[in-house]
């Protein structure tokens, strides 16, 4: 009888560590950035939106993130970064925040922002769906609206 409940035990243990463990997801993405302190900046931003691990690399301005499903998401991940001024694919630092940043922290926007692709003729979208969205920017097509309203390129 005591070895049928510490096996019971046992079982219903691993049950709980297998569920737990399925619940986490891993993701990366790109952020803009410059160094050391960027690094500390982002990845203290992602795990302050609720990621377990954040690792960026200063290199290939990747971050990989490993988050539970049931405590958040990549969007409540890239928002947090943007609010410390660092621009994701899907949120773009307010320029409040990005001016706050140390100066060597200060990346090139313009450069930076992969975002965009030239896909506007006349200052209008050339997509399929949102020709007439108002999504074009400086010649260019911001892709997190096309993406919201689902437009492809035509």
């Amino acid at each position: 009888m005591k070895t049928l409940k510490i096996v019971s035990i046992l079982f219903l243990f691993i049950g709980l560590c297998n569920f737990s463990f399925a619940q986490e997801k891993k993701e990366s993405f790109k952020v803009s950035g410059e160094c050391g302190t960027c690094k500390k900046k982002i990845e203290k931003a992602a795990k302050e939106a609720g990621a377990s691990y954040a690792l960026w690399d200063t290199k290939s301005k990747v971050l990989t993130v490993k988050y539970s499903s049931e405590s958040t998401n990549p969007a409540r991940i890239q928002q947090s970064i943007a609010n410390a001024g660092y621009d994701t694919p899907d949120y773009k630092a307010t320029d409040e925040a990005y001016n706050k940043l140390d100066p060597c922290c200060q990346y090139d926007r313009a450069a930076a922002n992969t975002s965009k692709e030239d896909c506007c003729k006349d200052g209008k979208c050339d997509m399929q769906v949102c020709k007439d969205a108002g999504c074009c920017k400086d010649g260019k097509c911001d892709m997190t609206i096309c993406k919201e309203k689902g437009c492809k390129k035509s």
